[in-house]
């Protein structure tokens, strides 16, 4: 397979090159379906196997080097968008490619596929499955380089990252985001029967199972499920859901990023570093709910006070109720200026957004605290 993305400059957008990536990355994609027998179409496990094959050595290859001496001077913002277009470009290209070897029988095909060897696959199935294949590895590696970009880090090898990638790049915890979308995106004449396929047994059978592959694979169903309408079905569905993975990875990994920058700026600006956990912790839990980004930042700025402070709060790790009381001893003890603190307390309450009331007498407190000091 090939082993580093094709960059926008490659191809300049011109139809006949694209093309012919879309069809050399075909070619290699089909010897790897050649390898999975009906097992593994019919478990899901071809997904695992082509997730090591797609993603280890692409990794290795691809950082935010990689990306700089291809797009030196050029805000990560631009390449994404740019990333995204292609990816999704590439992806209606090849829907057209595999669509003509869609028929309204590939899906009882599918379903009844059985048996261990690979020789055993059927022809038209096969062809499907090229199709599954190369839109998801196309939108796991995109999922990637949106991650790169951003300087958000992912260790594949660590089950945690890979999850997490898998999630962004196929959008798995907004299904039902996903369903109303592509309802949207169809032509209206089919948009009933696209609704029937979303809803009906077969897809809520794939979804019960805990199987990303089983999933993906449902979502073919639709485009060979509809008769005459497979190939602008199948163009329409596969750029869709590669612009909707590629804009909910900038979505989620620039956010990230945000976040990220926040810590490494409060800690670099801090003179207490240890405090400023503390009262950080005490703002996030004023409203007693934790949200997503809240626990995002204390995540990174315990890493970012650890790195370059050198300071390691085992008091802090383990406490379970944060105690305001320990927190304005703490602050009353320290002299000097504590006008960092305030900064600390105002930005982390406003990371998830408006600053609540229980947030704000929090900070209210702080602040006279600090006068006084």
């Amino acid at each position: 397979m090939t082993e580093a993305p094709i960059d926008a400059a490659d191809t300049d957008g011109d139809d006949d090159a694209d093309r012919k990536v879309v069809e050399e990355e075909r070619d290699e994609l089909k010897k790897f379906v050649k390898g999975l027998s009906a097992d593994d179409i019919k478990s899901g496990n071809w997904f695992t196997k082509l997730t090591a094959h797609a993603m280890n050595a692409y990794t290795e290859k691809v950082d935010w080097q990689y990306f700089q001496e291809r797009y030196a001077g050029v805000p990560a913002d631009a390449i994404v968008d740019q990333r995204i277009k292609m990816a999704s470009r590439y992806a209606a290209l090849e829907g057209g490619l595999s669509a003509g070897a869609y028929t309204a029988t590939v899906a009882a095909t599918i379903g009844s596929l059985g048996g261990a060897s690979p020789a055993t696959v059927p022809a038209a199935a096969a062809t499907m499955m090229v199709d599954v294949a190369y839109t998801t590895r196309l939108q796991l590696r995109l999922a990637y380089d949106v991650s790169v970009l951003y300087r958000v880090p992912l260790d594949l090898n660590d089950p945690e990252d890979l999850w997490k990638l898998i999630r962004v790049a196929f959008t798995i915890k907004s299904g039902e985001a996903v369903q109303k979308g592509v309802v949207k995106a169809v032509p209206v004449m089919v948009r009933p029967l696209v609704k029937r396929f979303y809803s009906g047994s077969v897809l809520a059978a794939g979804r019960a199972l805990p199987v990303v592959g089983k999933q993906l694979l449902q979502r073919n169903v639709i485009k060979i499920g509809i008769p005459l309408v497979g190939v602008p079905l199948a163009v329409v569905l596969n750029r869709y859901t590669t612009l909707l993975a590629g804009r909910h990875a900038q979505a989620v990994f620039r956010n990230e990023a945000r976040v990220i920058e926040l810590a490494e700026n409060l800690s670099k600006r801090s003179q207490h570093p240890q405090l400023m956990l503390w009262v950080a912790w005490l703002v996030i839990r004023a409203n007693r709910k934790i949200a997503d980004d809240e626990a995002l930042l204390m995540r990174h700025l315990v890493r970012v006070v650890r790195e370059r402070h050198q300071v390691v709060d085992e008091q802090l790790a383990h406490l379970v109720d944060v105690d305001p009381a320990e927190v304005w001893r703490r602050i009353d003890a320290e002299p000097g200026d504590l006008s960092d603190l305030l900064d600390v307390a105002d930005q982390v309450a406003t990371v998830d957004g408006d600053v609540n009331a229980r947030e704000k007498a929090v900070i209210s407190e702080l602040r006279d605290r600090c006068r006084r000091v």
